[in-house]
């Protein structure tokens, strides 16, 4: 009985490590994954060790937005009238250039305050000049980038106004 116990114990433990040697060897070679390497690519191949590896295939896609050229996500998208939109778009310039001519007076306020690179020193600026630096880097900085918003809500009523004027066209 102790014999066959034996076997039984050792068929067991065998079993339990079958699964870890059934794993064949995988290699990269460049992007592709494969368990033979071609003789032209053993250079170019390495051993993946520790871990499994699990490659997902690349999903092609078919269906009505390769066919009929209108996205899957605006196919089901209610329209909206043609007087609304003007409405809204109306709006959006009207906001883009009430911001405009808020930048537009920081700037101008950043202008004045900056004084070409020569501000009023201003509480102990008098007394340490690093600070005084530090503010008109400051100021610098913000001013580029006021700049900057102008630029880019100057760019959107540019696009507004030409949408408008191509709208308007049809």
């Amino acid at each position: 009985m102790t014999k066959f116990f034996g076997f039984v114990m050792c068929a067991v433990l065998l079993s339990g490590s079958v699964p870890a040697q059934a794993q064949e060897r995988i290699y990269r070679c460049g992007n592709e994954y494969t368990n033979a390497v071609p003789a032209g690519q053993k250079n170019n191949c390495k051993l993946i060790s520790g871990g499994n590896v699990t490659v997902i295939q690349k999903q092609t896609f078919t269906g009505t937005a390769k066919t009929t050229g209108v996205s899957p996500a605006r196919e089901g998208a209610p329209r909206v009238e043609l007087s609304e939109q003007r409405a809204r778009d109306a709006d959006a310039r009207q906001i883009l250039q009430t911001e405009l001519q808020k930048i537009a007076a920081r700037q101008e306020e950043l202008t004045k305050t900056y004084n070409n690179g020569e501000p009023e020193k201003i509480g102990i600026e008098s007394r340490n000049h690093q600070k005084y630096l530090d503010r008109v880097a400051a100021l610098k900085s913000e001013m580029d980038r006021n700049e900057s918003d102008m630029a880019g809500v100057q760019r959107e009523l540019d696009r507004l106004n030409a949408q408008a004027r191509s709208s308007g066209s049809k």
